[in-house]
């Protein structure tokens, strides 16, 4: 298993990012990511993000907006 973090807009354009292919070995590895870098890649244009697990959605997409 591979779990991965589609990134998109709030419009749910895909985002262009430098680690778009990052995985992760596990759903908490990929969670505590997401945690500690949502502002930034909220900075980078993102507005939501769907977590992926090979190529089927777990969840998502999910805010990252504050509030």
């Amino acid at each position: 298993m591979a779990w991965s973090w589609r990134v998109e807009t709030s419009a749910g354009e895909p985002v262009e990012l430098d680690f778009a292919e990052l995985t992760f070995s596990s759903q908490s590895d990929a969670e505590t990511w997401i945690g500690e870098v949502w502002r930034q890649l909220a900075d980078l244009g993102a507005g939501q993000v769907t977590l992926l697990d090979d190529d089927h959605v777990v969840y998502g997409p999910m805010s990252l907006e504050e509030g």
